[in-house]
């Protein structure tokens, strides 16, 4: 019998939202406000042999790191401190910020950024702009002596070993490119002074990296700076970290000029300056035994950092870890690498690594299946994890595996079956299925020893219970799901618990709104903190319960050799994708998806179907839609008007089926879901093109123009890099 807790109650923000109602930044008025805009390079890589400063009008500033407070530091502090509020001697990216224009008029400070930025003069440098060219240190390294912001290996078993014994060897390579967020509402705060603190008002997932990072600019105290963030339209992880980069600068030029300074920026600016998702290449040799199962994978994956570090070793961590899939293999070796380039540097986006990690895991699969002449599924179920198997860092699967399950359902419903017989090799017809799981929470043993979470319920003079958490409502439900964890053990309607208190110098830290860990982290500790509240609601007055974040005592983790247990816990799927390859322009048409996930318990049925069908759509424009070029550090593709996203009708209704499978340390047994619903569909859509063109398919996005490339043989690279030590039949697409 469900729990009640899934059951759909109307989200407190949607009538808000659907009428309009709801204030964002740009809606805000401060008295005396002034505006920004940046200043930026105009080269990908050189050193600044000038800057001619054009004469300001009166009333206007031009703010550079000469106004940094001596006490401050010129970084935009996240992981690393390597990134610069303001380039000063040197630039490594096209868009770099030199300095930041203030003023009362915004018509004006348009006109002057164009004469400042055209007066700065470069010694230009060769730039560095793909994965390859980083690490071929084109021009010199970008970042210290090897170019590369991470090295990282994690071994289990003997791989080098059993490759050395296998029958045969098969390597494959995989490449995945960038992805922009394109959340509602662009980059947009205004820092001011109040109270004697300076004090952002800010558009953002976290609230207390934008403290950490002007705190640090400025040199002062974190608790001399309050981050308060307004109504946030979407992230994605888009404002999991840029938002910092924004903020420092702003915060520098409000304390000079010690005024209200509002800097949001519009569509063009935000697509071409802002961060991506991370470009991949991942390259698997694989070892089969005589009986033709998979005894040994060494995996070399290389992201493209960008120019600065950002968040790219923890994302590199995370694709490490997801490019096995769900699947178990005694012997394994993977090397990630950061690599540093001569572009905007990437950052977070959902999925966080692990889309493609487990696009190539999922797509080298099949093409395995294929080589030794086997079915993928049955493939696929030879070697999957079970409860209680090894994982990729020797760590354990603690939870029950509903993948058969799961598995069995999508090919019921979406009669899987007798399609991929019918459909035949290269006749334009394809369905394909993937299967996949992310792990909640940050990696390893980040939670206790990084984030050490805490969440606080007070009791008000009113009697109602007040949520003092730094987790944001940015679209995926949690002010109201944080409100029914809480509810329901107190045993009171929804509508009587209080939360929307944002403000960091009013609220503990309880880390980010990012990695899957709202509700399984965050919402576990309000399910007990609640607890604790619920034998005391009839004491007289206000007071405040705390819980502070323990990390469960059978997981264990080494950060140095990134062995043990990964994650807590996994969320886990299985996407089926039907398509029709349109035979001369090559166009895929989505005829159907199906989806089937264990997240747990979901806290709420309706968000979780928004979760679903969101990241469904947006995981079908990744994986064929969403085209974005970089020409020698240059977005070429920065209006919404040639940067193409996918809306729900571009795409049919998306199936879906939740498999109730409740985590002891997850409020009323729930685990994460805000990205596993992203990260499965790009190979469920690659498999079933695959099976429409008759060809192996190795990159993302699949365009038209790269399936035609395939079908026509006429794509080199992808050929030249298919090599096996034993002679192999290659599909051949059948001419449309």
């Amino acid at each position: 019998m469900r729990h009640k807790i899934t059951r759909e109650v109307e989200r407190v923000d949607a009538r808000i939202k659907s009428r309009g109602e709801l204030p964002y930044l740009a809606d805000y008025e401060f008295e005396d406000r002034l505006y920004a805009r940046v200043v930026r390079s105009r080269v990908a890589r050189g050193t600044i042999t000038a800057r001619n400063t054009p004469a300001l009008p009166e009333h206007y500033h031009y703010i550079t790191a000469d106004d940094i407070p001596p006490e401050g530091k010129n970084c935009v502090r996240m992981i690393q401190d390597d990134w610069p509020a303001f380039a000063e001697h040197e630039v490594r990216y096209y868009g770099e910020p030199l300095g930041l224009l203030v003023g009362p008029d915004r018509d004006t400070l348009a006109q002057l950024v164009e004469q400042f930025e055209s007066a700065v003069e470069y010694r230009e440098h060769e730039a560095a702009v793909t994965i390859d060219e980083g690490l071929a240190l084109k021009g010199g390294p970008v970042h210290g002596s090897d170019n590369l912001f991470a090295d990282l290996h994690t071994r289990k078993g003997d791989p080098e070993g059993a490759l050395k014994r296998s029958a045969r060897v098969i390597e494959r390579e995989f490449r995945t490119a960038y992805q922009e967020h394109v959340y509602i509402e662009p980059q947009a705060l205004v820092g001011t002074r109040e109270n004697g603190m300076v004090t952002i008002y800010i558009s953002t997932q976290c609230p207390f990296y934008v403290r950490k990072a002007v705190s640090t600019a400025l040199g002062l105290p974190p608790d001399d700076v309050a981050v308060v963030q307004t109504a946030t339209g979407g992230g994605f992880g888009g404002k999991e970290n840029y938002p910092d980069v924004v903020a420092v600068p702003v915060a520098i030029a409000v304390a000079k000029i010690d005024r209200p300074i509002e800097l949001i920026l519009d569509r063009m600016e935000d697509l071409k300056y802002t961060s991506k998702r991370h470009p991949s290449r991942v390259r698997y040799r694989v070892g089969l035994d005589e009986t033709e199962r998979i005894i040994a994978v060494d995996v070399d994956m290389v992201l493209e950092a960008g120019a600065y570090e950002s968040s790219s070793r923890v994302v590199l961590q995370r694709g490490m870890f997801s490019s096995n899939s769900v699947y178990e293999f005694p012997n394994v070796h993977v090397r990630g690498r950061a690599v540093a380039t001569n572009n905007v540097p990437s950052d977070a986006f959902r999925g966080f690594g692990a889309p493609q990690g487990l696009f190539a895991a999922e797509m080298l699969m099949t093409q395995i299946a294929r080589v030794i002449g086997l079915d993928e599924l049955t493939l696929k179920q030879q070697h999957l994890l079970k409860q209680g198997s090894p994982t990729l860092t020797n760590g354990r699967i603690y939870e029950e595996v509903k993948l058969p399950e799961m598995l069995e359902h999508v090919r019921r419903v979406s009669g899987y079956d007798h399609k991929r017989a019918a459909y035949g090799l290269g006749l334009g017809r394809g369905i394909g299925i993937s299967l996949f799981k992310h792990g909640s929470a940050f990696t390893g043993n980040g939670e206790q020893e990084i984030i050490k979470a805490r969440v606080r319920i007070r009791k008000r003079a009113d009697g109602r219970p007040e949520l003092l958490v730094a987790n944001v409502e940015i679209g995926q439900g949690v002010l109201t799901t944080f409100r029914k964890i809480v509810a329901e053990v107190l045993d009171i309607p929804y509508s009587e618990v209080v939360y929307d208190n944002h403000n960091t110098s009013q609220i503990p830290d309880s880390g980010p709104t990012c990695a899957s860990r709202s509700v399984a982290i965050v919402g576990y500790l309000l399910q007990e903190a609640a607890k604790k509240l619920k034998g005391r609601l009839h004491e007289p007055g206000e007071f405040e319960v705390e819980q502070v974040y323990e990390h469960p005592a059978h997981l264990h983790w080494d950060a140095e050799s990134l062995n043990g247990d990964a994650y807590p816990s996994y969320a886990w799927g299985v996407n089926c994708v039907e398509v029709e390859v349109d035979r001369v322009t090559y166009e895929v048409n989505v005829v159907g998806v199906w989806t089937a996930y264990d997240v747990g318990r979901a806290i709420d049925e309706g968000v979780i179907r928004g979760q679903i069908i969101g990241g469904a759509i947006q995981g079908l424009g990744y994986a064929g839609l969403e085209k974005l070029e970089n020409a020698r550090g240059r977005f070429l593709q920065h209006t919404m008007a040639d940067y193409c996203i996918p809306t729900s009708l571009d795409y049919p209704n998306v199936d879906y089926a939740l498999f109730d499978n409740p985590y002891p340390y997850g409020p009323f047994g729930a685990k994460g879901a805000g990205e596993v619903v992203f990260d499965g569909i790009a190979p469920a859509f690659g498999s079933a093109v695959q099976q429409a063109i008759g060809c192996e398919i190795a990159q993302l996005p699949l365009t038209p123009e790269y399936i035609s490339e395939r079908v026509h043989g006429t794509d080199r690279t992808v050929h030249t890099q298919r090599k096996t030590h034993t002679a192999e039949p290659q599909p051949v697409a059948s001419s449309p």
